[in-house]
């Protein structure tokens, strides 16, 4: 049931982009869609504060290597892994456009993924609160760092124009200050919401269905499939799998080098390769607004999502059968090392 789900909202999302590029909302109608999309988006960020428990972050000091490392892979090596692809846009214009570059800039400055992350080291029987704490702290600081960040690969790369103060003065009015609301209406408002997840995840589901419909409008409209070759959707497509690859397997060594268990790995695994599309598109609505290349630089985000999505539920059974293989071998030896005791 959870992988219809998921195949369900891949569809719908690809759905967005094939209304948007056939019946794309224009004029005032445009001007009212994106009005209701910040409404809305500000509403995500109330309900996420007034959900997230302030234990849920306090708690991941407890395992303070773990979440250095899964940081660190999230919002150091990330970023850095990025800053060659989008040099490509000065060499091979018709395969990087620039815009696109600065979509993958900006997926690499993005927090973890919170469901996902925590649903497959869930699935592959690995540390879950580990799991937990690290992508929630991800998501929550990731609000105050992938502006930050942001700034600095741009400024690095010399990508072009991007208005940081603007983009913080949004960022604080549209997320931060919604997130500390709900955070503070928590006691009232925690109870109702973690009653309705189901009806709290649709919304979320129901928000980036409008962010994307929206913003593949604006960009249909500024000549996104003229502009956009299909060789470059390829490449970006392949650029998303090696990075992927690249991220599981140095979670991998790194995990294995610092003598973490196998339960931590998935965890770090999970937390350390994956990026929230849940919590990119909302920003990437504040950051790039009226941007006309939005559609190229939110292509990267929608691609790599859908990777870890199909490649994630793969990973966590075969994590799964190690576990539960380790911990039947455990449970072999047990009378052979205990003698009596039981």
């Amino acid at each position: 049931m959870n992988r219809l789900r998921i195949d369900l909202f891949t569809l719908l999302l690809l759905g967005a982009i094939v209304l948007a590029s056939f019946l794309p909302v224009t004029g005032n109608a445009a001007d009212g869609l994106a009005l209701a999309g910040s409404v809305a988006v500000a509403l995500l960020f109330f309900f996420h504060g007034a959900a997230l428990s302030r234990e849920q972050i306090v708690a991941g000091a407890t395992h303070w290597r773990l979440h250095i490392l899964i940081t660190s892979l999230t919002f150091v090596f990330f970023p850095l892994a990025v800053l060659p692809i989008n040099g490509l846009s000065g060499i091979i214009p018709q395969w990087m456009p620039a815009d696109l570059g600065l979509g993958f800039l900006y997926l690499g400055v993005l927090p973890s993924a919170v469901s996902s992350s925590i649903a497959y080291t869930a699935m592959a029987r690995g540390n879950v609160p580990a799991a937990i704490c690290s992508a929630a702290a991800s998501n929550v600081f990731g609000m105050m760092l992938t502006p930050f960040l942001l700034l600095l690969v741009v400024s690095t790369s010399g990508t072009g124009d991007f208005s940081v103060g603007q983009a913080l003065k949004d960022i604080v009015i549209q997320l931060l200050l919604p997130f500390a609301v709900g955070h503070a209406l928590r006691p009232w408002l925690g109870g109702y919401l973690a009653r309705n997840e189901k009806l709290m995840a649709k919304y979320d589901q129901a928000v980036i269905w409008l962010i994307v419909y929206s913003a593949f409008s604006h960009s249909v409209e500024s000549g996104l499939w003229q502009n956009l070759p299909i060789q470059a959707i390829v490449f970006a497509i392949l650029l998303c799998l090696g990075l992927l690859a690249l991220f599981m397997l140095m979670a991998r060594f790194l995990v294995r080098r610092f003598g973490f268990s196998l339960e931590d790995e998935t965890a770090v695994v999970f937390c350390g390769s994956k990026k929230s599309l849940a919590s990119g598109l909302p920003m990437a609505k504040v950051l790039f607004s009226g941007h006309p290349g939005f559609g190229m630089i939110v292509l990267p985000i929608m691609c790599y999502n859908q990777i870890q999505v199909i490649v994630g539920a793969i990973l966590a059974r075969k994590y799964r059968e190690k576990i539960e293989a380790a911990h039947r071998s455990v449970a072999a030896h047990a009378p052979e090392n205990g003698g009596e005791d039981r």
